[in-house]
């Protein structure tokens, strides 16, 4: 009879063994999988920062550009290539009428928004930036 006792709790043992193993098991996989999905989820971020900084370049340089005087302010639409490619630049212009301190209309003053649109996992991001142009008269 004590044999049979000792024999069942040898036994008792090695299934708490087996179970403190399938537990330990278990929590590294859930450590692994939760470290894979922070590095999806940075990785993603990353992603997207650098869309946003791309845009933030084309607005810009376009910006950049109508205030140097080297393209006009006009309504234009245009899908960029090259670096920007997927990127598509939408610029507006409306002519404010504004008065100055005296009353007098502001003649050829114009709000340019400068708009950029691209796809990101299937959504459309837009990122935009409105400024004020006075032409330069000749």
């Amino acid at each position: 009879m004590k044999h049979q006792t000792t024999r069942f709790a040898g036994g008792s043992r090695r299934g708490f063994m087996l179970l403190e193993a399938l537990l330990a098991v278990a929590i590294f996989a859930i450590g692994v999988l939760a470290l894979g999905q922070s590095v999806s989820k940075g990785l993603r971020v990353e992603r997207i920062m650098n869309e946003e900084a791309r845009a933030r370049r084309v607005l810009q340089n376009r910006f950049a550009e109508i205030e140097a005087g080297a393209i006009p302010s006009k309504d234009s639409h245009e899908k960029l290539g090259g670096v920007a490619t997927g990127l598509t630049l939408t610029q507006k212009r409306t002519q404010l009428h504004q008065t100055d301190e005296h009353g007098q209309e502001l003649a050829n003053l114009f709000s340019v928004t400068l708009t950029v649109d691209w796809l990101s996992d299937g959504d459309k991001e837009t990122r935009s930036l409105t400024f004020y142009v006075l032409p330069q008269q000749p």
